[in-house]
């Protein structure tokens, strides 16, 4: 019988994964280029990096990008982990089909419809544009996603262990935060990774929600672009990508570790049990 992956599946693989992250590769090289010229390499140099810290609209505009994200990824992860419970917990209620339809809907939406209606919506109620306009419009989209990834970690949760810290006095609020919480946690950090770069990387949603006092990055590039890329594109997509990689990698070797310890933790008690 025939062992390993075949020269098909290795093929597949090696094309699969250069068609995602070879585009990403060249930015990051690209970034590096002395020439002013995107398309033409003119050796090594970090000289953009240096420019960059001089295009202070550049700067603000990652800057509000990051502050939106992590507010929206906060917010959309809280209310997400709580409509997962109320989906997962409550069984059948009145107006169940409802709440999950309005929870979901985002997911099925067009972003040119979601944003086109928070448009709307802000303008009804006359609020001004701007940083909390997109933080809100960020959070409602974002939710949903966060509310599949916690809800699909609550499928698989053993009731037992909260009824047993239940019987032996332990308060509702206290046996989710010492008890369900840490067991959904990798769930609950994975949906706001996965809400935060989501964040980072809208354009349309942002583009109806946003005002004048506040521009995300994707917006200045996606400006900038259609006048020609510049190096200094390069550099702070570079950055970008660099910074996401590392929360990524952080994040995921603290949940890991959580993970183990929860293992041992339960084998341990199983050995004095």
């Amino acid at each position: 019988m025939r062992q390993g992956p075949s020269w098909f599946n290795v093929t597949s693989l090696v094309l699969g994964f250069s068609f995602l992250y070879l585009p990403i590769v060249l930015l990051v090289i690209y970034s590096f280029n002395d020439s002013r010229l995107v398309t033409v390499w003119g050796g090594f140099s970090t000289r953009w990096y240096g420019t960059l810290l001089g295009n202070q609209q550049l700067l603000d505009a990652a800057w509000v990008t990051v502050r939106v994200a992590f507010a929206s990824a906060t917010i959309a992860t809280v209310l997400g982990t709580l409509a997962a419970l109320v989906l997962v917990r409550s069984g059948r209620f009145a107006g169940r089909s409802l709440f999950s339809g309005m929870v979901y809907a985002p997911l099925v939406m067009p972003e040119v419809i979601l944003g086109l209606s928070l448009l709307l919506l802000f303008v009804a109620i006359d609020q001004a544009r701007g940083f909390w306009t997109i933080m809100i419009a960020h959070t409602t989209f974002a939710m949903c996603y966060v509310a599949v990834v916690v809800q699909s970690r609550l499928a698989g949760f053993d009731r037992s262990l909260e009824e047993a810290a239940q019987d032996l006095g332990c308060p509702p609020a206290r046996t989710f935060f010492s008890i369900t919480l840490p067991i959904i946690l990798p769930g609950v950090v994975a949906g706001w990774m996965l809400a935060f770069t989501l964040s980072l990387d809208d354009l349309v949603i942002a583009s109806f929600t946003t005002g004048p006092e506040a521009t995300t990055l994707p917006m200045k590039i996606y400006s900038q672009v259609r006048l020609g890329v510049t190096p200094e594109i390069n550099a702070v997509c570079t950055i970008l990508v660099g910074v996401v990689t590392v929360v990524v990698v952080c994040t995921s070797l603290l949940t890991k570790r959580r993970e183990v310890r929860r293992a041992q933790d339960m084998r341990r008690a199983e050995a004095q049990g």
